[in-house]
């Protein structure tokens, strides 16, 4: 079950500076609130494949669960209730504001996830091929 996968572990290097790289030179009102969203659950989904051999759906359901409950813990504005709201840290890993399209950008990437692992297109890796 647990093996460390380069491929995956690549990925992850990847899209975390993609995620870095928004975060820090991007302002706007669509890639940084919603594609850096769809980005994200990529960027779980592969550092999980990174370490653990396990299935795909299941994969994805726990990384969409877990984007799920960060944003209940926006909804619930959670940073302030920790007293954390001067931590820019805080506020960036975990956010300050619940949205819908949120949670439609997570889903969005799981289902895309799910498309790139069904067909097998080298950008994410469905099964190590066996010589």
């Amino acid at each position: 079950m647990f093996r460390f996968h380069q491929g995956y572990f690549v990925l992850t290097v990847v899209f975390f500076l993609i995620e870095v790289l928004i975060a820090m030179y991007v302002h706007d009102n669509f890639i940084r609130p919603y594609f850096g969203d769809f980005l994200v659950v990529f960027l779980m989904y592969c550092f999980l494949k990174s370490f653990i051999d396990g299935n795909v759906l299941l994969t994805v359901i726990a990384v969409l669960l877990f984007s799920y409950l960060i944003e209940a813990l926006q909804y619930l504005n959670f940073v302030e209730w920790i007293g954390l709201r001067d931590s820019e840290i805080a506020r960036t890993l975990i956010g300050t504001s619940f949205t819908w399209m949120d949670i439609l950008a997570y889903t969005t990437g799981a289902l895309a996830i799910l498309w790139f692992e069904s067909r097998n297109t080298g950008i994410l890796i469905l099964k190590d091929k066996k010589a």
